[in-house]
């Protein structure tokens, strides 16, 4: 089975959306098999914490990993484009809480990586996550749900009261080839900025939210239209939940192959289905042993 890691290192240096606080970021190769994590080398003993599902804190308005102090925030737009860029290794170091947002899309992370290249590494046989069911969580009218699929492809859905972004749907598949996976998540989903309501944005300063934001990085939308006009897609918001989706889902380590479907959803039923998607793999590893005494199976 082959991985790949970076062929260099990348640097960034920006603000977090929510803390403020300008941080630099250093992605440097990893050894086969080590995954993607992160090392806050601002603190001492510089700790490691692991992209996956198990390490997330925190979900509002971002995904958090860490556990007490010891924490990345804002991970999702990075894990997505190192994710569809196939990168699998990747050390990335930070010395800060947050992951700078950059312009409020994955699209300098991409053109990072398209620059540096990517080196293949070889490792051992490894079985990937099925989905041999369809798995479903759901708040209210909100949901997404993984699907058995052909093909990895995620699709989503959005409404909104206001005129400028209503109802919205958008499908994007995941290519078994590396090289159309990360081209078309270059250009179809990776520029697309992350987004806020205009009323809702005193409300989140008020508390302790949003710090970093500006014009600058994000779309801000009020009743009488976008704020910062022009977009970059007609749709320009739900493809940016599907980068979202993306990116917490990338916690997984790999994408199992299945049609991932939401509406209205966030970060916490992003992460609700990734640990129902390892519930179902662990469930299966039991099954394939032939031990169902184990207890919630």
């Amino acid at each position: 089975m082959r991985q790949h890691t970076l062929a260099a290192q990348i640097t960034q240096i920006g603000v977090g959306l929510h803390s403020g606080v300008n941080t630099q970021v250093r992605i440097l190769p990893a050894e086969a098999g080590s995954g993607r994590y992160f090392v806050r080398v601002d603190l001492p003993d510089l700790p490691i914490i692991p992209a996956q599902v198990a390490a997330v804190s925190h979900t509002v308005l971002s995904t958090q990993l860490g556990k007490g102090e010891v924490y990345v925030r804002t991970v999702e737009h990075l894990l997505a484009a190192l994710s569809s860029m196939g990168v699998d290794n990747a050390r990335i170091e930070i010395d800060g809480p947050e992951v700078p947002l950059l312009d409020g899309s994955a699209s300098v992370w991409t053109a990072n990586i398209a620059q540096v290249g990517l080196v293949s590494q070889l490792v051992n046989n490894q079985v990937p996550l099925a989905i041999t069911e369809p798995l479903w969580v759901y708040q209210g009218d909100a949901f997404v749900c993984a699907l058995p699929a052909p093909e990895t492809r995620f699709s989503y859905g959005i409404n909104f009261d206001l005129p400028a972004i209503g109802n919205q749907w958008y499908s994007w598949s995941l290519s078994d080839d590396l090289g159309k996976a990360s081209a078309s998540f270059a250009t179809e989903i990776a520029p697309a900025r992350t987004f806020g309501l205009l009323h809702q944005i005193e409300h989140l300063q008020k508390t302790g939210l949003i710090k970093g934001g500006s014009l600058d990085n994000a779309l801000v939308c009020g009743p009488e239209g976008w704020l910062n006009p022009p977009l970059r897609f007609a749709n320009e918001p739900v493809r940016h939940k599907i980068l979202d989706l993306v990116g917490d889902l990338s916690l997984l380590g790999t994408f199992p192959r299945a049609h991932f479907l939401a509406y209205k959803a966030s970060h916490n039923l992003h992460i609700q289905l990734a640990q129902r998607i390892l519930d179902l793999g662990l469930r299966l590893v039991y099954e394939t042993l032939g031990d169902r005494s184990v207890e919630g199976f």
